[in-house]
């Protein structure tokens, strides 16, 4: 198919990061940054580990205090990680 006019790469661009599929596999990518808005750079800086496999948030903690703080409040943290991902990428938390 031809194009008859030009387009600017900035709209080609916003158009194929805002597919849904794109857009979810961006969101998976930033789960780091997420968890760091969301647990604030205290919390942030005790986490070992943090990846998402198959919509379960693995998280390893240094602290054993910071652990069980993320352990009770995991719900909240996923909820909120999901608002800024706007989509449901994250269904459980882990906490090691």
């Amino acid at each position: 198919m031809k194009r008859t006019e030009p387009k600017l790469i900035g709209d080609i661009l916003r158009e194929f990061f805002e597919r849904p599929y794109v857009a979810r596999k961006v969101a998976e990518g930033r789960v780091p940054h997420y968890w760091r808005m969301v647990v604030g750079d205290h919390i942030a800086a005790l986490t070992r580990e943090c990846r998402l496999e198959r919509g379960i948030l693995y998280i390893g903690m240094a602290s054993g205090v910071a652990r069980q703080e993320v352990f009770f409040r995991r719900d909240e943290y996923m909820v909120r990680i999901n608002e800024l991902a706007k989509h449901r990428i994250v269904n459980s938390i882990i906490v090691r």
